[in-house]
């Protein structure tokens, strides 16, 4: 097999042993410039993956990230976030790592080598979902068996790779590839090749919410308010939404149990907390299109 580019020695790096401590930082910084630049290049592949699960949102399916090491614990994390964000159940978006909970602190030895284990994981899958695999190089045996048994489910596929020879990018049904070069250590995928991954993963998943209105305008209007922080960001998004003071914001959302759209509603169109619901209900709980229909 043919050396992949993640484990090529770094021609910018090959002293840095030798650096002082700001210029070994220097140098990685330098390194970590490239990433968004790389991801530029894919945009257009990346936000045909962005309607595909926005798509099948809509259709009532989940989203499956698949990954080993440091791309199953990206995924697992981006999954992790999208609950408190977007106010969407615990099981919609979800990550799997090769080798189960255990693997997400510690390494479990040959997890990503086994084929039949990415076939058991992705039993989950239904005709329905997504299932996104993420890998640097692209070759794990895992992914693949994830991969097999997705196409047997009828569930649509997307590769996430740093690698253009990924095994995953020609078994996938669709395939973002974002080649960042050698890493600062070489082989040290949890690095530009890891920042990639989180910040194309940190696309899909807010790209698809607010395809399937999720936001307004550039609020997180489906918030849990949950704790004293999130709180106090309801009071503003609703204060400002609706144009209204702080306290008014307040009483409102106590009146609609800390909903915020059902208090933008309210606010917006002097509705009570039930018939603001029902707006929102008739409304497939869009707040853009609940307002205009009670224009």
């Amino acid at each position: 097999m043919s050396e992949i580019i993640t484990e090529y020695r770094n021609e910018n790096t090959k002293n840095i042993d030798l650096l002082s401590t700001i210029d070994i930082v220097r140098k990685i910084n330098e390194e970590d410039k490239l990433v968004a630049l790389a991801i530029e290049d894919e945009i257009p592949n990346i936000a045909h993956a962005v309607d595909i699960i926005a798509r099948q949102f809509l259709k009532g399916g989940k989203l499956y990230y698949f990954g080993a090491g440091t791309s199953g614990r990206l995924g697992i994390l981006d999954a992790s976030e999208c609950p408190p964000t977007f106010g969407v159940p615990a099981d919609m978006v979800q990550g799997i790592i090769a080798g189960g909970d255990k693997a997400i602190k510690c390494a479990v030895e040959g997890a990503e080598d086994n084929f039949e284990l990415g076939r058991n994981d992705a039993e989950i899958l239904t005709d329905k979902d997504v299932c996104v695999v993420i890998s640097a190089s692209g070759n794990p045996k895992y992914l693949l068996g994830v991969l097999q048994k997705a196409d047997e489910k009828g569930c649509k596929t997307i590769a996430l790779t740093c690698n253009h020879e990924a095994a995953i990018l020609e078994e996938a049904g669709h395939g973002i590839c974002v080649e960042v070069g050698p890493e600062v250590i070489a082989g040290s995928s949890r690095m530009k090749a890891g920042s990639v991954q989180k910040m194309v993963l940190n696309m899909l998943t807010t790209g698809a919410m607010i395809k399937i209105g999720k936001t307004y305008e550039n609020f997180m209007i489906d918030l849990m308010p949950t704790n004293e922080k999130l709180k106090d960001r309801a009071i503003r998004i609703v204060s400002q939404i609706a144009d209204v003071s702080a306290s008014q914001a307040l009483k409102t959302l106590l009146l609609s149990d800390w909903k915020v759209k059902t208090a933008i509603i309210m606010l917006k169109k002097n509705l009570n907390k039930d018939d603001a619901n029902e707006a929102l209900k008739r409304n497939c709980g869009v707040l853009r299109r609940t307002l205009k229909s009670l224009s």
